[in-house]
């Protein structure tokens, strides 16, 4: 579920630059500044933001219940929609014939409800600044593309691998958030992130290693979809002011690119001889099955994108870790996948793995708090605004 490392986002601004002009806030999620927060007005950012009692109890236990709430829902979400998914795209399992056409319309359900969202309460969620079309085409379209590709790609492997598998191999997701932030040059190389990738991918060795249903394919779609996942990660919260925004933005992107794809790649002179398009019956029976779809697609983005907002998308991934160890207890009972103690060591070395990298973090954020004199109860999180592409490029012109 999106970048330095996963989403400390704040190193892409140097202390000279913060104090240039205080229509920025820092793009780090959970490191913004004060001078961001008398300028960020949304009635979102007050209505999410985590609240800091005293330095002495800097964690509410009211935010505390409150994330755990969001991932509880997360998950169930998620794993309804993999159980869904692999059940009508399984090639031993529902062999739906039009995988691209399903997520199109998810994607476009998407679209149309968070459109609606912002326009309805347009005073809560209207955005602070208008975007441009070089910012559009410069950030909304790459992450939509990515967000796309992601979840277009995990669903085509379930084609031909198992839920577990697919699973555990997407777990390498943090490896490719850390090298788009090195890319970025949002974190700087060091021995400690190395070891945790090198981490990381040794327990994706295991999981690959002795699995008797491999198929090429499969894993090559699942590993794009990892690599999707880690720049569209990146992405979204370099462009996050909030969830709803944030999606009416990038799903009809979503939606334009599916389609295409769609059009060209699904089957459809294999339509009429398909159970789910053969009567009109059936065509009503399929149509229901891509709207509920595309109703726990929508709730489970969101919960994601509410994550990122009121967390960070660090919190996000090593939820989702935790998440991937549940579907897989999921897909072991209800789809019956072969769990091996291979697969079991590769899924511990993994879940250690992810563990480092949050650690690794935790230890950052709270000496970069140190650096700046702020104790960690002082900190305030809110979700990062949307910064104009001109006004960069106008700062760094003013920097001698």
């Amino acid at each position: 579920m999106n970048g330095g490392s996963n989403a400390e986002l704040a190193s892409t601004l140097s202390p000279r630059r913060s104090n240039i002009n205080e229509k920025r806030v820092s793009f780090d999620i959970e490191d913004d500044f004060d001078g961001g927060l008398k300028n960020s007005n949304t009635d979102y950012v007050d209505k999410h933001k985590p609240s800091f009692s005293s330095s002495k109890n800097p964690i509410v236990i009211a935010d505390i219940l409150k994330t755990l709430f969001l991932i509880l829902v997360w998950y169930t979400f998620s794993t309804f929609l993999t159980l869904y998914n692999k059940t009508l795209l399984g090639d031993d399992m529902g062999r739906f014939p039009a995988p691209l056409l399903m997520n199109t319309i998810h994607f476009a359900m998407q679209a149309v409800f968070s459109r609606a969202i912002t326009y309805f309460w347009s005073q809560r969620f209207e955005p602070t600044v208008t975007m441009s079309w070089k910012d559009y085409f410069m950030r909304v379209v790459p992450t939509a593309l990515g967000t796309a590709l992601d979840i277009n790609l995990s669903n085509a492997s379930l084609v031909f691998i198992s839920v577990t598998f697919a699973t555990m191999c997407k777990s390498a997701a943090p490896i490719f958030l850390l090298i788009f932030a090195f890319a970025f040059r949002l974190e700087s190389p060091s021995f400690k992130l190395l070891g945790i990738m090198l981490v990381i991918s040794s327990g994706i060795l295991l999981t690959v290693a002795r699995e008797t249903e491999f198929d090429l394919w499969g894993f090559i779609f699942v590993m794009l979809a990892a690599v999707m996942s880690g720049f569209r990660w990146s992405m979204t919260q370099i462009l996050l002011q909030n969830p709803l925004t944030l999606m009416s933005y990038v799903t009809p992107v979503m939606a334009l690119l599916t389609a295409l794809l769609s059009l060209i790649l699904d089957p459809w002179d294999e339509f009429r001889s398909s159970s789910y398009f053969d009567t009109s019956g059936h065509i009503i029976r399929s149509c229901f099955l891509m709207l509920f779809g595309g109703m726990l697609a929508f709730f489970m983005v969101l919960t994601e994108y509410i994550l990122v907002s009121v967390t960070s998308a660090v919190t996000v991934t090593i939820a989702g870790v935790v998440k991937e160890a549940v579907t897989i207890l999921v897909a072991v009972f209800y789809f019956h996948d072969e769990f091996t103690w291979l697969k079991g060591a590769g899924l511990v070395t993994i879940m250690f793995g992810v563990s480092l990298f949050n650690w690794y973090k935790y230890q950052k954020l709270h000496k970069d708090k140190s650096d700046i004199g702020e104790s960690p109860g002082s900190e305030t999180a809110v979700p990062a605004k949307y910064v104009i592409l001109e006004e960069i490029n106008d700062e760094e012109e003013m920097i001698p």
